[in-house]
């Protein structure tokens, strides 16, 4: 094999690798998000995130400040995530043991492969967001609101989007990088030995 063939293979290698291995971040930003009522519910604040056709959601991970005005409970505030159909996803409540009114910080992460909660978004490419609370006080409106933080998608699939400023997927650079510093270290070598054969 031709060292030219040997440095193809290499690159194409390292970029098959870095394309399907690595999970994407997607990162949301929450800050001002309102919670009224059950999922479905008028008036839920909704997000549409594209992540890519066919994309897989493979974890999940935040750190979000809330506030359940009272009488809601910050156990009743929610993120409901899946495809823009609705007919795969997952519920998710960050302060699902706080049964009270007020203000509350969670941070955590979620690897939804190893719970069998992974899923595949439709061909639009489309992750639907929408952020609802378990019990609709009607005394009350909003329910809840997001007061800031963040939640980022760990997103598989050939089609993701790449935007540096929300998702940066490092692993895969750094094999890119590591790569890139090995083919210029087989050239160096080949150049020293072809000039002492000169």
């Amino acid at each position: 094999m031709s060292l030219r063939s040997l440095k193809n293979l290499l690159v194409g290698l390292s970029l098959l690798v870095c394309t399907s291995a690595f999970a994407v971040p997607i990162v949301v930003d929450v800050a001002g998000v309102q919670s009224f009522g059950a999922a479905g519910a008028a008036g839920n604040t909704v997000l549409n995130v594209n992540v890519g056709a066919g994309s897989r959601i493979t974890g999940i991970a935040y750190d979000v400040n809330v506030t359940a005005f009272t009488p809601s409970w910050l156990s009743e505030i929610g993120l409901y995530f899946g495809d823009s159909a609705q007919s795969t996803g997952v519920f998710f409540t960050p302060g699902f043991e706080d049964a009270n009114p007020g203000t509350g910080s969670y941070a955590d992460s979620a690897d939804l492969i190893a719970l069998g909660f992974d899923f595949e978004v439709g061909a639009d490419g489309i992750l639907r967001l929408e952020f609802f609370e378990d019990f609709n006080d009607a005394a009350i409106s909003p329910d809840g609101i997001w007061n800031f933080g963040t939640i980022t998608f760990d997103v598989t699939g050939d089609n993701v989007p790449v935007d540096p400023g929300t998702a940066i997927p490092e692993p895969a650079t750094g094999m890119l990088l590591g790569a890139g510093l090995a083919l210029m270290g087989l050239t160096a070598r080949r150049r020293r030995t072809g000039a002492r054969a000169a």
